[in-house]
């Protein structure tokens, strides 16, 4: 058993049944009654944030979660088959999982989170961007480059993404995997 005074950003811990990370944490002492240590939890399964304060020196149960490596293999229904990229063991997982599955193409590497006592898949890491071609959108129009107007635009996975006039089929784009939004085009 651990106490307040492990606490660290990113450190998993058991609270009232779940899964929880420490978002951010400050030890506050008052000048009158007890130190508290006031914190932002964010529920592993779900991604919900709650604050909570703890009193200093309260015993807390830490979870060891740990991270590998895995390839995305193909898609079924809605199960994501992946394969550990140093064992070759293969897991999937469901697509509430996944935080941009439309997003995810053959042969991506991602991280997978597990609870270490459990061996479960709790959460899925993918890369800030994936780089992706254009397969469909409106034909640009030459030198409309200055104005900040978007079109739609079909990317390999099946994804629609807003994308600047200039953009044409067959260019490689990079988009962003938290927000979904174009980034930048891709030479070569």
């Amino acid at each position: 058993m651990a106490s307040t005074v492990d606490f660290r950003n990113g450190l998993i811990i058991e609270y009232n049944g779940n899964l929880w990370s420490i978002v951010e944490f400050q030890h506050v002492k008052p000048g009158k009654g007890p130190a508290f240590v006031r914190t932002k939890l964010k529920n592993v399964i779900t991604g919900k944030v709650i604050p909570n304060t703890f009193t200093s020196g309260v015993k807390i149960n830490i979870q060891r979660v740990e991270k590998h490596e895995y390839q995305f293999l193909y898609r079924e229904d809605d199960k994501y088959h992946f394969m550990n990229a140093e064992t070759f063991e293969q897991t999937f997982l469901n697509e509430s999982m996944i935080s941009a599955p439309d997003l995810l193409k053959d042969g991506d590497m991602i991280t997978i989170a597990f609870h270490a006592e459990t061996d479960t898949a709790l959460f899925c890491e993918m890369p800030a961007y994936v780089t992706l071609g254009v397969i469909y959108t409106e034909p640009g129009e030459r030198g409309n480059t200055a104005t900040n107007a978007f079109k739609d635009a079909k990317l390999e996975t099946g994804a629609i993404v807003k994308v600047p006039l200039f953009v044409n089929i067959g260019d490689k784009i990079k988009v962003d995997t938290r927000s979904h939004n174009y980034s930048e085009r891709v030479k070569g």
